[in-house]
């Protein structure tokens, strides 16, 4: 298997979800991040294809999957990448999970070590409560986008508009994610390579996705079921990322086989910012 193939991944509940598979080597579940967003790892596919067969797929009612009603827990999105797994025909694969999708991806590990034969969590927020990180990213966020005074008033001026058309969707996610590259002369190019093509953002997935971690994250049940979580972890961090890193540390401190590497000139894309460091810390965690 080399070029990429689109492929129907049919849910255990019926909903459809697309998926592509590419590259060579051993398998790796990318999990994208959002929620509500779709899969954005063309980059990353290309980077790893000589080294992986690499799995991509949109998360329900998103992107190029079937538009549902949900349902918009944690355990039924581990369920949908699970069905993704078993389409594929994969005993075990490395996943890799990139924000909102590092921590899919860590709760499949958790709640099926013997499937996973790697972790790869990328530019996630740890295991703690949302207090570990939000404000100080909330703070950061404005303060970059700030920077711009032009960009500043135009985000506000959509996000106070009731309705936004389409296009006016785009360009105020366009804004939003300028502020996540540390390389500001080419914020816009990449943020819009993310918002290409759009297929529009799903926000009550978001909204109850991002509920129900404001809800359990931060528990002691989950602390202790990453201290037994017997699995090769390998955390990848952009060191520019406006989300603080230091609330990695509690994931860090809890998993027993655990490696961290830290990407100094990148921001949350780290693949975008510093695609060899990122492909040489991957490839080390896969072999």
């Amino acid at each position: 298997m080399d070029g990429p193939r689109d492929e129907t991944v049919t849910a255990d509940d019926g909903v459809r979800l697309w998926a592509t598979r590419s590259g060579r080597g051993e398998p790796l579940v990318l999990c994208h991040g959002g929620p509500g967003l779709w899969d954005m790892f063309t980059d990353v596919s290309a980077l790893l294809a000589d080294r992986a067969t690499v799995v991509r797929w949109d998360q329900r009612g998103c992107g190029r999957s079937q538009r549902c009603a949900g349902p918009w827990t944690l355990e039924r999105f581990v369920a949908d990448l699970d069905c993704a797994r078993r389409h594929f025909g994969l005993r075990r694969t490395a996943l890799l999970g990139h924000s909102w999708g590092a921590q899919l991806a860590l709760s499949h590990a958790l709640a099926h070590p013997e499937r996973v034969s790697a972790l790869v969590y990328v530019a996630g927020t740890g295991i703690g409560p949302d207090a570990d990180w939000h404000p100080a990213f909330a703070e950061n966020f404005r303060e970059r986008l700030g920077e711009n005074p032009q960009r500043f008033s135009r985000w506000r001026e959509l996000t106070d508009r009731p309705r936004l058309t389409q296009d006016e969707e785009r360009e105020r996610a366009v804004l939003e994610w300028s502020v996540e590259f540390e390389d500001r002369g080419r914020a816009l190019e990449h943020a819009g390579r993310m918002a290409d093509p759009w297929f529009g953002i799903n926000d009550e997935c978001h909204r109850a996705l991002d509920e129900e971690r404001s809800r359990t994250w931060g528990t002691p049940e989950l602390y202790a079921a990453c201290r037994a979580l017997d699995l090769p972890v390998l955390i990848i961090d952009g060191a520019r990322d406006i989300r603080p890193r230091s609330a990695v540390d509690s994931l860090e401190q809890a998993l027993p086989r655990v490696r961290r590497v830290v990407l100094p000139e990148a921001g949350h894309l780290p693949w975008a910012e510093d695609p060899e460091g990122f492909r040489v810390a991957v490839t080390a965690a896969l072999r």
